[in-house]
């Protein structure tokens, strides 16, 4: 099983780290197979905590307990409770990393962010890495779901701390991604072939000379629009944020597909996925609605002084970019179908991503083609 389910070499990793991190991150050889049941996993997960912390090689099986917090669509995060009589030691979470996943992360990338990521503040602390996945400290509150997105409420807060993570420094290249990475899915998702008949007959009714038009077509407008470039979470949809009401504390998690990009793509997207994985687009936030959450993104300290300007600038911003995400998370869904062990119809997703850019394209390429007149004379 060790080769096939192995991203990386967790030493070198490691030891890369101590010049950017100032804590140490513990190395392990050792690899899950993430489609094992918990009962399965659960003596591979206590080996695991032994081999990469020291202090606990000694300790009673018994002092672990290993719970499934939640699988993703990609990933499986499990907590690891270390128990020495009768107090809590410690809790850390594990990060599982679905396989293929490769495909569509670059993973690479996701560890030179984590570091910068953590030291501003953000998530959970990094503490180790194995061959596929990598161990974190437990936050303690519970994961939104799509309707939680909304709440008026919270929605100044996620908008605060969406202006933050946007001012995060990470050294490198500040090139935005987001059309290198619709490409690169495009080139996938293009050539796929699958073994099951059906799938194969769905998939081959898709268009994907009309799926590079509209993609040429929006890069040139969205190009147009000139929006800020600035550190993104690219993926803030409702199981990437998390909230301690009693402590009054909201938190980003996942940093899988964070890069530099478009102000108008991370925003527009993270509104997109106020629809959840079912796709329902009556949750798709109105201009109401998307203006308290601007408001509070421009001036978390005023609000109410943002110009009517600077709210229609990210609005066209926002929906326009919105399209783009649709493109993205529909290619990604298709290569998902073909890849993904994970027990969720991605072929589906394709179609409901992809039916919903080209409903809402006539009216968010207008509003943004007039915007642009407007701003010419």
């Amino acid at each position: 099983m060790g080769g096939k389910v192995k991203i990386w070499n967790p030493v070198e990793i490691a030891e890369e780290a101590k010049n950017d991190y100032a804590s140490q991150i513990f190395p392990s050889l050792l690899t899950i197979d993430p489609s094992l049941s918990l009962a399965q996993m659960t003596p591979l997960v206590i080996n695991l905590c032994k081999d990469m912390f020291k202090d606990w090689s000694n300790l009673h099986d018994s002092c672990f307990q290993v719970d499934k917090i939640s699988g993703g669509i990609t990933n499986l995060l499990l907590k690891v409770t270390v128990q020495q009589g009768d107090s809590v030691n410690d809790i850390i979470t594990i990060r599982l990393y679905g396989p293929n996943t490769e495909h569509i992360i670059d993973r690479h990338r996701e560890l030179q962010a984590i570091k910068y990521i953590t030291a501003a503040g953000f998530g959970a602390k990094w503490l180790g890495i194995f061959g596929n996945g990598i161990v974190q400290s437990f936050i303690n509150a519970h994961t939104l779901t799509p309707s939680d997105m909304r709440d008026p409420k919270l929605v100044p807060k996620i908008a605060k701390q969406f202006q933050r993570f946007h001012h995060v420094e990470i050294p490198g290249s500040k090139e935005p991604q987001l059309w290198n990475d619709i490409w690169k899915f495009f080139e996938k998702a293009s050539v796929l072939e699958f073994d099951d008949s059906e799938m194969q007959k769905t998939y081959k009714t898709v268009s994907f000379r009309e799926v590079q038009d509209e993609i040429n077509e929006l890069q040139v407008l969205c190009d147009r629009l000139k929006s800020p470039v600035v550190f993104s979470h690219n993926d803030l949809l409702s199981g990437n944020i998390m909230v301690n009401h009693e402590e009054d504390k909201l938190y980003f998690i996942d940093y899988e597909y964070a890069s530099y990009n478009y102000r108008g793509y991370d925003i527009g997207n993270h509104f997109a996925e106020y629809a959840g994985f079912e796709c329902d687009y009556s949750l798709y936030p109105n201009m109401n609605e998307q203006y308290h959450f601007f408001r509070h993104y421009l001036q978390p300290d005023r609000p109410q002084e943002v110009s009517e300007n600077d709210l229609k600038t990210l609005y066209v911003e926002a929906n326009t970019y919105a399209l783009a995400s649709h493109l993205f998370w529909s290619l990604w869904g298709l290569i998902q179908a073909k890849m993904s062990p994970i027990d969720f119809d991605y072929l589906s997703y394709f179609f409901d991503r992809y039916k919903e850019y080209k409903r809402q394209k006539e009216k968010f390429v207008l509003l943004a083609l007039s915007y642009l007149s407007e701003c010419k004379s």
